[in-house]
């Protein structure tokens, strides 16, 4: 018998992806970006237990009527992100979209007062709501899932793809997350059994692990196999931009590169930085002295390149983080951001972001094709025909990472098993039988290995 889940916030699919490859049957959906929704219910089958409406666009849109929502073992959500989020204005609890962590908790409510309480819950966010601006918001959660009977680490659970080897899930990028794995005790009073410990760290996966471990190129298509690759090759905007600072790497011989922002506009002898905060003083500090002691190249570099004017000023600034690569963009990954040019090792790329894709590859002279960055969130065998890349590069930047998720669910068997085995057997036996083996992370108190 398989397990069911709902999947809130669904995006495209990233929950839906890992759950049923679990062995888990989705018996409700919730999506409010229309294009996000059509991928959706191209790609996945969302089954109703009832012949009630089986998908919604808004999750409110259930509040209305708690009885609609069928009995459910997992209740998933990427709840969004934008309240806590460092690229918006971190408003937390305070964001209207922050008050959509209350909707959760109001249908796990309703689902306890039925008498079939939600016996898992799965939720991811990002990074910065664990960070000290939003600790108040995290303990707020922590509080309220304790409240309605759920058991919970005090400790987020911080996790990117790139932690995690291949066989595990893993994928080469870096994208840190917190998941937030609870399991129904019905207990509210029990904080003496609440977990100290997050149920998921990186430092137990990095023991005998090295992320720089990790080759792009084991993720790349064939060239020749791209359809209409000419959309994905590198601009003649940007193939200048390149040429300038392959320029500047092989005229200046300074031995091993220096690691922070070398930012033309401080290429000087000396800065005024009586007005600039601690951060950037710093760095054009550094600019400067790497000035004085190249003059003579940097000098060169700005006559042959007609000082750098035909440049747009995020264009003047360069991050080399490939230390050990020859210096050459065009043999590392870049990424042209409104902050400059970042060049990086080709082991593992930058979170993908809900934006254009901005990531590309050096040697390939192109960028990632949708496929695979799709590849790279384990969500290749999603439908996206039919819409624009721009549409599909966003949705995957909203993206939940597959493997992550599959990953987080089977160290929560393992550490609830007895309390699991008890409530939710079907889950448990799905994920021994399709689970990928993974041995627990850690030795815990509560913890059985499966």
């Amino acid at each position: 018998m398989a397990f069911t889940f709902i999947d809130l916030f669904a995006g495209v699919g990233g929950f839906h992806a890992a759950m049923e490859s679990l062995g888990g049957q989705c018996v409700l959906a919730s999506e409010i970006n229309p294009s996000a929704r059509r991928v959706y219910e191209k790609t996945w089958k969302v089954r109703s237990a009832t012949n009630k409406k089986a998908f919604y666009d808004d999750v409110n849109e259930l509040l209305k009527d708690v009885s609609q929502i069928p009995d459910h073992d997992v209740l998933c959500a990427g709840f969004p992100c934008q309240p806590f989020s460092k690229s918006g204005k971190q408003m937390g609890m305070d964001d209207a979209r922050g008050t959509l962590f209350w909707s959760i908790c109001e249908i796990l409510e309703a689902k306890i007062q039925s008498g079939n309480p939600t016996k898992v819950i799965l939720l991811e966010n990002v990074r910065n709501l664990a960070g000290p601006r939003h600790r108040h918001e995290w303990d707020v959660i922590v509080a309220n899932l304790r409240r309605l009977g759920y058991r919970l680490s005090s400790v987020p659970a911080v996790l990117s793809p790139h932690h995690l080897r291949r066989e595990f899930g893993g994928t080469p990028q870096n994208r840190e997350r917190v998941f937030i794995a609870a399991a129904w005790i019905g207990n509210p009073e029990a904080e003496n059994e609440a977990l100290l410990e997050p149920l998921v760290t990186p430092a137990p996966l990095l023991r005998d692990w090295d992320p720089n471990s990790w080759d792009l190129e084991d993720f790349l298509d064939n060239d020749s196999d791209i359809a209409n690759i000419e959309r994905y090759q590198m601009s003649p905007a940007q193939h200048e931009v390149i040429k300038v600072w392959n320029d500047f790497l092989r005229s200046v011989k300074c031995g091993r590169l220096p690691s922070f922002p070398i930012w033309e506009e401080f290429l000087h002898p000396i800065a005024d930085t009586s007005m600039m905060p601690g951060w950037k003083a710093a760095i054009v500090n550094k600019n400067c002295d790497f000035y004085r002691r190249h003059a003579k190249e940097i000098d060169g570099w700005r006559r042959r390149n007609g000082g750098l004017q035909h440049l747009p000023p995020s264009r003047r600034k360069l991050e080399w983080q490939a230390q050990d690569t020859e210096p050459d963009l065009y043999k590392c990954l870049l990424h042209f951001r409104p902050s400059g040019i970042r060049a990086k090792r080709l082991t593992y790329v930058p979170a993908l972001v809900a934006i254009t894709q901005t990531s590309l590859i050096g040697p390939r002279r192109r960028c990632l094709t949708p496929l695979e960055a799709a590849r790279l969130q384990g969500l290749e065998n999603v439908d996206f025909s039919g819409q624009s890349d721009a549409d599909t590069y966003r949705q995957l930047g909203n993206a939940v990472p597959v493997g992550v998720v599959r990953f987080v669910m089977e160290q929560l068997i393992h550490q609830e098993n007895v309390t699991l085995s008890a409530t939710c057997p079907q889950l448990v036996a799905a994920v021994r039988k399709k689970g990928s083996g993974i041995p627990p992370l850690k030795d815990h108190p509560l913890a059985f290995a499966a």
